[in-house]
């Protein structure tokens, strides 16, 4: 069994040991997970929403901004936030939908708004929020559905920015993650 190398990430005063994959023969990423991590959620969601500038509404990608927008709506007293999902549901009505191409993911997805989501957005002051901003794509995807559906992006936030997105100053986010070239 070969021996796992880890990064270990100091935020919003924990830490965690991620494991550091790869994604390609030239590049190994950090995974940084949320999922089923109650106080990494609690804490990053109570640091981001100290940041958070004034809005009206949140929008995520799905899946790993679920547990942290929905953390992040509780702890402002349960405000509506709005999810961007992978694929059209049954239930969802005069869809709004964009490509995108992520570094997690090996294929092209697409992002889909309900037209409810969508009406509601309009007119209002949007925060983006997601859990690690890396090289961009995710956020410009959601960006272009908060602007089709007529909001006006005020903010945009994650817990990590990863790689050239630390260089950034049009987010807000707690720590960088370092890529790592082969």
């Amino acid at each position: 069994m070969e021996d796992r190398k880890y990064y270990h990430l100091k935020v919003a005063g924990l830490e965690r040991d991620l494991p550091i994959c790869p994604v390609n023969e030239h590049l190994d990423i950090a995974a940084f997970v949320i999922f089923g991590d109650v106080e990494l959620t609690v804490k990053t969601a109570e640091a981001l929403v100290e940041k958070i500038p004034p809005h009206d509404v949140m929008i995520t990608a799905e899946s790993k901004g679920i547990p942290l927008i929905h953390e992040m709506a509780r702890q402002q007293g349960g405000e509506r936030y709005i999810l961007a999902r992978k694929a059209s549901k049954l239930y969802m009505k005069d869809v709004f939908s964009v490509e995108v191409d992520s570094i997690t993911t090996d294929h092209r997805q697409t992002l889909c708004i309900d037209g409810d989501d969508a009406a509601y957005m309009k007119g209002k002051r949007v925060v983006v929020v997601d859990d690690v901003i890396s090289t961009g794509e995710s956020l410009k995807a959601l960006e272009t559905l908060v602007k089709e559906a007529g909001g006006e992006i005020v903010g945009r936030m994650a817990i990590l920015a990863e790689g050239d997105a630390a260089g950034r100053d049009d987010i807000i986010y707690l720590e960088e993650l370092p890529l790592f070239f082969k």
